[in-house]
């Protein structure tokens, strides 16, 4: 499979991107909530990293990614479709996606969204579910914690070129 970075992107992004993806996966299963402090630290990630990995302009062009997924993060968590703190998270991700790996990402994220409802369901019914007792989203009806999948989407497109 082939994206827009380069082994080297990765190397420079996967340190300080996957323990934030690791933190929202984990926090939001736990308290079914992703803080600000975990996309204030991804759009920093991206501030430095990509004016180091990128050209200026394609470089300038990505905060309009995180722009337009503000805004269609506002409108599906309005509509009840998901959380805010999945809206910002996906805000701040953006950058790190080329537009024309889009579709991979899209790809990467509907895998990682099937992927993780089935583990996290398995495991809520399983004897597993004892090591983390006091997780909130093991009680949570309906409601799914998507920055399992959306942080594993993250990790799994930028580790690509690594594969």
């Amino acid at each position: 499979m082939q994206v827009a970075h380069s082994a080297s992107d990765a190397l420079w992004y996967l340190p300080f991107v996957l323990p934030i993806c690791i933190f929202v996966a984990w926090n939001d299963m736990r308290v079914m909530k992703i803080p600000n402090v975990a996309v204030y630290a991804l759009v920093a990630v991206f501030a430095v990293t990509g004016l180091i990995t990128l050209d200026l302009e394609v470089y300038a062009w990505r905060w309009l990614n995180l722009v337009v997924m503000l805004v269609i993060g506002m409108v599906l968590n309005a509509a009840g479709v998901l959380g805010a703190g999945d809206a910002k998270f996906a805000a701040a991700a953006a950058p790190f996606v080329a537009l024309s790996d889009l579709p991979v990402m899209l790809y990467i994220l509907a895998a990682c969204a099937a992927g993780g409802y089935l583990v996290h369901r398995l495991v809520k019914v399983s004897p597993l579910r004892k090591l983390v007792p006091e997780w909130e989203s093991w009680s949570s009806g309906k409601r799914f914690p998507m920055g399992f999948p959306l942080g594993a989407a993250l990790a799994f497109y930028l580790a690509i070129p690594l594969i």
